[in-house]
């Protein structure tokens, strides 16, 4: 049986059932089977493709079709369930991600499959931001910024192993099987969330409508606009990869794989060391992993003819700008106050709106004949653009006399953000 907790208060962390190894094992888990299932479809999209009777342009709808459900599902999906306890919305979305993925290996037209996987992307972002908040209510109050890294960590891993797992199994069995497997996954994290994840009180004195007007506080929304903006300039640059590797380095097809571990392993360590930054001065983490994006994006164009140089950097672009990831979730807990589920949640909807505008960015310039290494300076132009906003809203809070803290994340805590005393 699940041994039910009080809320965590102050500093004290709460209790898991089974201890917080298996906890964070379970979350970090989930993280990775929705990154997965986010993922897999880069790999394998030419034999989705083929199964449909597509071409490779009109099945990239499919994903623009998942992005969508996550931007649109994660506000809505917090908002209906402001009521429940975390642990339940955990159980009920990844219920509702295995029986989605079910569907688009069900559905057999175009349009089918799109609607299929824009039901899948409804819960990705509430997820991730659940599972984020629910790790960091596990540990002491200064190592949240480890338990959010350590949680994210898995969308990194995800890229490195599900990804790669995801396409052998399309080119061996087809994509169908691949996401049949993503789906039962989903159903085991499940099962690992209802042993493993303490159940909290819900706090059935919540409404759509508190949560909502607890998220209207400009420091939160200068946040998400930070991971709207400052996130795209990694997705001007990855999408583009492949064609880069195979147009203008003349990459072997064989190491172009190398070339996408290689940024894999770079996210893994930009979510790792962006955590143990956040617990020592997360303001700082902020700047340096949007300054450093900018930095090594703006190296791109140079180093295009050559592999090795090019390899280092596509390890360094997503190193400094997954390592933006942990500071701006952690910061969304700190001024969220009652909306800590819905800001959660949000950060991932900015983050798929930054894919969509870092794509969109790439496309322009490739299409106005600039050459792919107008993809790192765009790119840098957007890592600079999260960077003033940021700088604007520390500006903002400096003005108003405020400064943060490292509040507490209860569910029950009174509303508005966490301006008090100084950070120690």
């Amino acid at each position: 049986m699940t041994k039910t907790v009080p809320p965590a208060r102050g500093t004290s962390p709460i209790v898991p059932p089974h201890g917080v190894k298996a906890a964070f094992f379970i979350l970090t888990f989930g993280t990775f089977v929705v990154g997965t299932g986010e993922f897999a479809i880069m790999g394998m999209l030419p034999q989705f493709a083929a199964s449909l009777g597509l071409s490779t342009a009109a099945a990239g709808y499919a994903i623009t079709a998942y992005a969508l459900g996550v931007v649109i599902g994660a506000p809505l999906i917090t908002i209906l369930g402001a009521r429940l306890s975390r642990r339940e919305l955990l159980l009920i979305l990844f219920l509702l991600f295995g029986f989605a993925n079910i569907l688009s290996v069900a559905m057999q037209t175009p349009g089918t499959v799109e609607i299929a996987r824009f039901i899948t992307g409804l819960p990705h972002g509430a997820l991730i931001g659940i599972s984020a908040l629910v790790g960091a209510s596990m540990v002491e109050r200064s190592r949240r910024g480890w338990a959010v890294g350590r949680i994210l960590s898995g969308i990194a891993i995800s890229t490195l192993v599900g990804a790669p797992f995801s396409t052998f199994a399309a080119d061996h069995f087809g994509w169908r099987v691949a996401y049949l497997i993503i789906a039962a996954l989903g159903f085991l994290t499940f099962l690992g969330v209802w042993r493993y994840i303490p159940a909290d009180h819900p706090n059935r004195r919540n409404s759509p409508l508190r949560e909502v007007r607890a998220l209207m506080n400009t420091q939160i929304l200068l946040t998400l606009l930070t991971a709207a903006i400052g996130f795209g300039g990694m997705f001007a640059i990855y999408t583009y990869l492949t064609s880069v590797l195979q147009n203008v380095t003349h990459v072997p097809e064989w190491r172009i794989m190398i070339y996408m571990i290689m940024s894999g392993m770079g996210m893994l360590i930009g979510a790792n060391a962006g955590a143990w930054l956040v617990d020592r001065n997360l303001n700082l983490a902020a700047i340096i992993a949007l300054a450093g994006s900018a930095l090594v994006m703006l190296v791109f164009p140079f180093v295009l003819h050559n592999e090795v140089a090019l390899m280092i950097d596509v390890l360094l672009v997503p190193g400094f700008v997954n390592a933006l990831g942990p500071s701006l979730q952690t910061r969304l807990m700190d001024f969220a106050g009652d909306a800590q589920t819905l800001a959660a949640s949000l950060n991932h909807s900015a983050f798929n709106i930054a894919n969509a505008l870092g794509a969109s960015l790439g496309s322009a310039l490739l299409a106005r004949q600039f050459g792919y290494g107008s993809l790192g300076i765009g790119g840098a132009l957007l890592s600079v653009g999260g960077l003033l906003v940021y700088l604007v809203a520390l500006a903002l809070l400096k003005r108003s006399g405020s400064v943060e803290t490292r509040g507490a994340i209860d569910q029950d805590m009174d509303s508005g953000s966490h301006l008090q005393h100084p950070l120690s």
